[in-house]
């Protein structure tokens, strides 16, 4: 036998290549390469004048990128904050507003889940402010609340309403007959039966529209405080657009990308735990 298939019968190559074969592993790698040739064709094209002159090159954006991630707390006074202060406040309206949504969202969804009559009566409500824009909510917020703060808050719940409101209807009226039988040939009161079968088999759906809910909030305040202004991220991108630090606007995509990606994991995470207990009941 050669050294060649020594080597390749060796317990070190094996779990080489079966490291390579790891579809993360390989999802991972491919997405670095493409990264990577993202920056290279951006820093490239900067250089031989492609893209418009406000572009800044890849390199810079880096950089810059890197300045405000390594101190986001700093605070020279109301209009030079760090990211993180704006990023903190952004969350803070978000989860407010989020949480006014669903405690609005899911008493209604439970009670059109269970009734047919209430169901067609809230129906066309929903049927209509559903696909209304969330901004266009801003001029009424302004004039009933004359609070930006607030009305960013009132945006960001009836934004997030509709899904949560839909999501929950949709697993409270699907819950199976067998689990309702069986409660009713055990004697279960209604109100036993709504918290230990109804809402554990509706979990799932319900934690999905809390999921969609919150992926809309976190799109939405964004465009809310570039209208309503003080502090946020919203804020943070038009103030940067207005002073031409593009390389700032793109620090602010990237953070408002990631925070969005790790709020939609922690509800992910959530959806599965209830999920797997359903299963496991």
């Amino acid at each position: 036998m050669t050294k060649q298939q020594v080597f390749s019968h060796s317990p070190q190559a094996t779990t080489q290549a079966s490291w390579l074969k790891n579809k993360n592993i390989q999802a991972l790698l491919a997405f670095l390469a493409s990264l990577a040739a993202l920056l290279i064709l951006w820093e490239v094209g900067e250089a031989l004048g492609l893209f418009a002159s406000l572009i800044p090159s890849a390199s810079e954006t880096l950089v810059d990128f890197w300045e405000w991630i390594s101190d986001p707390f700093y605070d020279f006074g109301p209009n030079d904050k760090g990211i993180g202060w704006h990023l903190l406040v952004s969350l803070r309206r978000v989860a407010i507003g989020f949480i006014l949504g669903s405690l609005i969202a899911i008493p209604v969804g439970i009670a059109v889940g269970l009734s047919q009559v209430a169901s067609k009566a809230i129906d066309p409500y929903v049927q209509l402010f559903k696909p209304v824009s969330p901004l266009a909510w801003l001029p009424l917020g302004l004039g009933l609340l004359q609070d930006s703060e607030l009305t960013a808050i009132f945006v960001i719940a009836i934004s997030s309403i509709w899904p949560t409101l839909i999501n929950t209807k949709f697993g409270i009226s699907n819950v199976s007959e067998d689990y309702l039988d069986v409660t009713k040939t055990l004697g279960a009161s209604r109100r036993r039966t709504l918290l230990k079968v109804i809402l554990p088999a509706a979990a799932p759906s319900i934690v999905s529209g809390l999921r969609i809910s919150m992926g809309i909030s976190w799109l939405v305040i964004v465009a809310a405080e570039m209208l309503v202004g003080g502090t946020g991220l919203g804020y943070f991108v038009w103030n940067e657009w207005n002073n031409l630090s593009i390389t700032s606007i793109i620090t602010a995509i990237i953070v408002i990308g990631m925070v969005g990606i790790i709020l939609d994991q922690l509800f992910g995470i959530l959806q599965t735990f209830v999920s797997f207990g359903k299963q496991s009941s």
